[in-house]
């Protein structure tokens, strides 16, 4: 899992920071990465979850915050392009025992 956070972090982060290591528990391994180191990188529009390399999965939020109806895709190029985005920021991004707020 790799989380790209604006900074000062809001309350939302800073709970879901706190709540992580259940993730860790669970097996899973998480960056996090200041949007400030990652401005030169092509990231897709929407937060994502790539399946499998076989579908991705576009969670859609409304300007206040409310979840929309997701979108998902299984066209490989946009698979690919997902996928090469994660592996940008999950190389810059910092591991969650190191990442402080």
């Amino acid at each position: 899992r790799a989380r790209v956070v604006s900074q000062p972090v809001t309350e939302y982060i800073r709970f879901e920071h706190a709540i992580t290591g259940a993730n860790l528990y669970a097996g899973e391994q998480v960056r996090w990465l200041p949007r400030a180191r990652a401005s030169h990188l092509l990231l897709p529009g929407n937060d994502f979850w790539l399946i499998d390399d076989r579908i991705v999965r576009f969670n859609i939020f409304s300007g206040d915050g409310q979840a929309i109806e997701p979108q998902a895709s299984t066209d490989h190029g946009v698979i690919k392009q997902c996928a090469d985005a994660f592996e940008m920021v999950w190389d810059l991004g910092v591991d969650h025992h190191q990442f402080t707020l």
